[in-house]
């Protein structure tokens, strides 16, 4: 189980670079144009998949956050948005290294920001669920990309596996 989680943070990290590259090409009017996702534009999509990460990463590890909604906007720029996904996903990689077999199966406890019933799963679910969030809000990005008319480059997670391969 170790090793599927070594593999969604590496691929995690690969996909957000092919994606964060594709939208620093966008203009800063097609950076913040509400393009009828979830979070209205690239801005708002890309700054939610850090708040997000940010919470639960506080959730596994411990640490306050400043987060007061899952729309707070944490980087008007995306250079420093960039910077901080960076730092994230090596964060995320480093925790995930950090884990071992019973930890994943453990229970794990949290209180999610949407109600005050605090929920038990297994870590590993939780851990799950983080990687299969970031996916289903880079599907958001890729929209809009589509939408401006932007590159928007693959990110399946067979591409990765067939990169690493040929570069393995």
């Amino acid at each position: 189980m170790h090793e599927h989680f070594t593999r969604f943070a590496a691929y995690n990290r690969w996909a957000n670079q092919r994606l964060y590259d594709a939208a620093a090409q966008l203009s800063d009017a097609q950076y913040r144009e509400d393009c009828q996702v979830f979070f209205n534009s690239m801005q708002g999509t890309l700054n939610h998949i850090l708040v997000a990460d940010t919470v639960w990463m506080g959730r596994f590890q411990n640490t306050e956050h400043s987060i007061t909604g899952l729309n707070d906007i944490l980087h008007e720029d995306h250079a420093d948005l960039t910077k901080a996904r960076l730092e994230m996903d090596q964060r995320i990689a480093d925790y995930v290294g950090s884990l071992d077999q019973a930890t994943l199966e453990a229970d794990f406890t949290y209180t999610p920001v949407t109600s005050p019933d605090p929920v038990t799963m297994q870590l590993a679910i939780a851990l799950s669920h983080v990687f299969n969030h970031q996916t289903h809000h880079r599907g958001h990005a890729h929209a809009v990309l589509t939408r401006l008319g932007a590159d928007a480059p693959p990110l399946d997670l067979i591409y990765f596996q067939i990169e690493q391969q040929n570069n393995g």
